[in-house]
């Protein structure tokens, strides 16, 4: 007689103890016309499991929960299973790489992939540290696997088919190839594995991201009810010998009608003698003696500077908050370049300069940003929430210290205040 396990074709919760029932013998087939969100919902399944969640396995002595759980169920219903070694250490070995799995790896990929899918509330802080708690998870992993194929013994347990479940998502939607090339073990233990006659029967064909799956917002919620319109309202008798009016009350379909958009007040500012563009093409098209040329040129105040309108425009300076969480270089330059497509709604009115600083961890961001306006446009603090993970101050023009920093940092000078720049990204 079968085993039921209820839980969706591609829970990788599922795999684990489908692969094990594989390498055991034993029968487990996945329950018919299982639809997550509503089967796990009925009396019948919260009678299995109180809180909905899947999988749960059905057996003749009562339902299992917990995808471990169900794993060593189904591995110890064949006895003497080499799954679970052959020795008391073997055993042990086995449980400690099963937990290790479960609160290092697959908690680390779950930080990262998670609030990318929608599921949780994103927040790059928190996702460098999840990345970060990872690697260092990777870090020990690889170790263990450079004088090792299998986790424990030489051949396959139920550690490494725990292992390799939780692996797989990590690799599927965030572990590109760029990412797991500083982990050469892990990533030939995983592709090892998913290779196995009785992996690949469950797992099919496993190809690896290509990109980091994007960040997907959730919709918002939507707004109360707007109280009724004039025309929802009973409309009055009117007597018909009454003439009409040569100029009647707006009608409903004119009130229907789509508002013009609202215009930025930023276009309602008095003219500017900085043209914006003028100054980003100016910084475009200078490749050499860059100060002399394109520094020298934006400035315009008692004859220094040509281009710069201090009345039309501000400068701030940037600092990150968080510098210290910065460990990990190429989740600190994908920081930043996030940062820049989201400020894409600001490209009419600004111009800015991000630079990552250090040769080693942890790294620093400091930023140049030019706006319309003698404010940050409140719009962009309303749309780009990367805006508060900065501290942002004005820059003082009257300082000459100050107007420096910003010449230097305009032309990616190297040392910047005695560190190395990682790299400058430009927003123009």
């Amino acid at each position: 007689m079968a085993l039921i396990l209820y839980a969706g074709k591609t829970n990788k919760n599922a795999y684990k103890t489908q692969i094990a029932a594989e390498y055991s013998g034993v029968d487990v087939k996945l329950a018919e016309n299982f639809e997550m969100g509503v089967t796990n919902k009925t009396h019948e399944f919260l009678k299995m499991n109180p809180i909905g969640k899947v999988p749960v396995l059905e057996t003749p002595e009562g339902p299992v929960f917990e995808s471990n759980a169900i794993a060593r169920y189904v591995t110890r219903l064949k006895a003497d299973n080499p799954l679970y070694g052959s020795s008391l250490i073997d055993y042990a070995r086995i449980e400690q790489w099963m937990d290790f799995a479960a609160t290092e790896i697959d908690a680390g990929i779950s930080k990262w992939l998670y609030p990318r899918l929608g599921y949780q509330l994103y927040l790059p802080p928190a996702e460098e540290a999840a990345i970060s708690a990872l690697k260092r998870a990777l870090g020990a992993l690889n170790l263990h696997l450079t004088s090792n194929t299998y986790l424990v013994g030489h051949s396959v347990t139920l550690a490494d088919i725990i292992m390799t479940c939780n692996l797989y998502l990590g690799f599927s939607h965030v572990m590109t190839k760029s990412f797991t090339s500083e982990f050469p073990h892990v990533e030939r233990y995983f592709w090892t594995m998913v290779n196995q006659p009785n992996v690949k029967k469950v797992l099919g064909d496993v190809k690896q991201a290509e990109s980091v799956v994007p960040v997907t917002r959730k919709p918002s919620q939507p707004k109360e009810p707007a109280q009724s319109k004039p025309k929802d309202e009973p409309k009055k008798e009117v007597k018909e010998k009454e003439p009409a009016k040569p100029k009647a009350e707006p009608a409903a379909e004119e009130e229907e009608a789509p508002k013009p958009k609202p215009k930025n007040p930023l276009d309602s500012l008095p003219p500017s003698k900085m043209i914006i563009d003028d100054w980003k093409r100016l910084y475009s098209n200078t490749k050499t003696n860059f100060r002399e040329v394109a520094i020298k040129g934006f400035w315009e105040i008692v004859g220094f500077w040509e281009m710069y309108d201090p009345e039309g425009y501000s400068l701030w300076f940037c600092d990150y908050k968080y510098n210290d969480e910065n460990t990990v270089s190429f989740v600190t330059l994908n920081k930043v370049g996030g940062f820049l497509q989201r400020m894409d709604l600001a490209r009419k009115y600004a111009f800015g300069k991000m630079l990552v600083i250090g040769s080693e961890p942890p790294f620093k961001v400091k930023g140049l940003w030019l706006f319309r306006g003698q404010e940050i446009p409140q719009f962009i603090i309303d749309e780009c929430y990367d805006m508060e993970l900065y501290e942002w101050t004005k820059v003082d023009i009257s300082d000459e210290a100050q107007k420096e920093r910003v010449s230097q940092m305009i032309e990616d000078h190297e040392p910047f205040e005695g560190d190395a720049l990682l790299d400058a990204k430009c927003f123009k």
